[in-house]
């Protein structure tokens, strides 16, 4: 399929308004797994299996959509360099200095560390589950990403959504109408994120009750 093609699109050419082959499905092609992706289903489980054990010294997540999985370990905060030293008096300013530059290092170095690793296992998890692997860390509840995707999404808006966007722009809150559209997606997921988390959960017990039903083809 080529890289412009929509996956709904896909044999639909020619046909429009006519019949539909014989055991053609119909309604939703299955969620967000479509037909010429892989399942991802239980990649959480392979990447915590896959992964060495003293990369991360907390939680890992996995999180995966239709281009990219994106893996995130948490990492213990190191100790303060004013608060490892000799015990000498030092100001919060200078503290809070010391202890970001520590986090920092600590990021940096599990990056270097684990690079040629991690090229290696989002080669596999690429070849098993057709996505980009993207990589991140936790460190006292700060998440930092690594290089990860910027998938570009096409939409049509009407006068109305555009001056939302605009006066985004207009604003200050957004460089462009790309970026506002994206601040809008963020704050929006991060109001009715449990709701979505809910349809998501129902949206993969239909596709599992559907893999388990008869073959019409």
């Amino acid at each position: 399929m080529s890289s412009h093609e929509h996956p709904f699109d896909r044999g639909h050419r020619g046909r429009r308004g006519g019949p539909r082959p014989r055991g053609e499905r119909i309604g939703r092609p299955g969620g967000w797994q479509q037909k010429d992706v892989p399942d991802a289903g239980d990649a959480e489980q392979w990447f915590l299996g896959r992964l060495p054990d003293t990369w991360y010294d907390g939680a890992i997540t996995v999180e995966v959509d239709r281009e990219e999985i994106v893996v995130v370990g948490e990492l213990s905060v190191p100790e303060s360099s004013a608060a490892a030293g000799s015990g000498r008096t030092t100001t919060a300013a200078g503290s809070g200095r010391s202890t970001t530059a520590a986090v920092e290092g600590r990021i940096a170095r599990f990056r270097e560390d684990t690079r040629s690793d991690r090229m290696r296992i989002a080669d596999e998890a690429e070849a098993r589950y057709g996505r980009k692997v993207a990589w991140g860390v936790v460190v006292d509840g700060e998440t930092t990403l690594f290089t990860h995707l910027a998938v570009p999404v096409m939409t049509r808006l009407r006068q109305p959504e555009r001056k939302v966007l605009d006066t985004l722009v207009d604003a200050g809150v957004a460089r462009s109408r790309a970026d506002a559209l994206a601040w809008a997606v963020r704050l929006t997921g991060d109001h009715i994120d449990p709701w979505l988390a809910e349809l998501r959960d129902a949206m993969r017990t239909v596709d599992d009750l559907r893999a388990k039903g008869p073959d019409l083809g």
